[in-house]
């Protein structure tokens, strides 16, 4: 067995290719140096960064409670103030809101404790990016994530609503719905944190979305199923449609906007309308009052199915709900979008 092996083991390397080896190794250890040296200026920096962030986050905290504090004291001296002295308070207060707006956009760049809800799901890790270039690079991600999701969900409620009439298919785009929108409301989170300015009920209708979505897929197969089985395929597919059309439009006005710098690097395509989309989209607004309000017709239906004598099942109830806080949520906020910028219009042209 032993001469076996002798037989098999490679022959011994000439001496002069030896010293050639050694060689080789001298000046692999002597040049590995380099990233090692580099390697410990990196970790002292890092030091050095994180004793600034630290620094800077109490700074930040401290000067933020003290404008509270004279916001308030404001407040309280407005009621008995002399209009030279109320012309000098709202001096002050709005110099006091630009200074809480460039916090704000500090505080993008320092470590933070998340919220709730990414500490239930991520748990208490730093998702603060510190460079712009992370930061866009991770904006750009979730809108292409978006887009893609949005063609793959019609492509879906089209395949559902015509060709595949079958209880699993229809549970594999319910199981996507509620995957896509609970993705975005961590990826919405992440990009809160690191300066969107995404919120109010943009940020809560997705919430909803995925609530909404569960109960679909937990909604066993029966005759009140299939009454609105049609109705929400064909609801899904105007949808995905209408974010398709947003998406695409409110990207082009968010690009002409950022290069005329009056919009926000960070700032997101959302699923509504904002004062923002007031020059050139303002034509998607039958649009999306169409969806919203079949969102109340389907909590309508959704209500009247609820009634039906062989109804006994408690997502029908449950969804009819959802659908109708969805429409009061996206029309409410719709409509004062609207009421608001027509009222600024308004005061313009009484100034003229």
């Amino acid at each position: 067995m032993d001469l076996c092996l002798v037989c098999l083991s490679p022959p011994p390397l000439p001496l002069y290719e030896c010293r050639g080896c050694f060689s080789s190794c001298r000046n692999f250890i002597s040049v590995h140096l380099s990233p090692i040296e580099t390697h410990k200026v990196y970790r002292q920096k890092l030091e050095e960064v994180t004793s600034l962030q630290t620094a800077c986050s109490s700074s930040i905290h401290r000067q933020k409670k003290t404008l509270r504090d004279l916001k308030h004291g404001l407040q309280r001296c407005k009621p008995r103030a002399s209009p030279e002295e109320f012309a000098l308070i709202q001096e002050i207060s709005s110099q006091i809101k630009e200074r809480q707006n460039a916090f704000f956009d500090m505080e993008a760049y320092l470590p933070k404790r998340n919220g709730l809800y990414l500490n239930l799901v991520l748990g208490n890790v730093n998702v603060t990016l510190l460079s712009n270039q992370a930061k866009f690079a991770y904006k750009d991600e979730y809108e292409k994530f978006k887009l893609y999701l949005t063609i793959i969900l019609l492509l879906g409620a089209v395949a559902c609503r015509f060709f595949l009439h079958y209880r699993v298919t229809d549970e594999v785009f319910n199981f996507l719905l509620v995957w896509y929108y609970c993705t975005l409301t961590i990826r919405e989170s992440i990009l809160i944190s690191n300066g969107s300015r995404i919120k109010g009920w943009w940020v809560s209708h997705h919430y909803v979305s995925t609530f909404l979505s569960g109960v679909m897929l937990t909604w066993p197969d029966g005759l009140m199923y299939q009454m609105f089985r049609s109705q929400f395929l064909a609801f899904s597919i105007f949808q995905s449609c209408v974010q398709f059309l947003q998406y695409y439009y409110q990207r082009g006005c968010l690009y002409r906007l950022r290069a005329l710098g009056e919009r926000n690097h960070l700032d997101l395509t959302v699923e509504g309308f904002q004062s923002w989309m007031w020059r050139g989209l303002t034509f998607l607004l039958p649009f999306l009052f169409f969806g919203h309000f079949w969102q109340l017709y389907n909590a309508i239906t959704l209500f009247r199915l609820s009634r039906h004598k062989e109804c006994k099942e408690w997502q029908v109830f449950v969804l009819a709900f959802t659908f109708l806080l969805l429409f009061l949520g996206n029309f409410l906020t719709t409509l004062k979008v609207v009421h608001t910028k027509l009222q600024k219009n308004k005061d313009k042209v009484k100034k003229l």
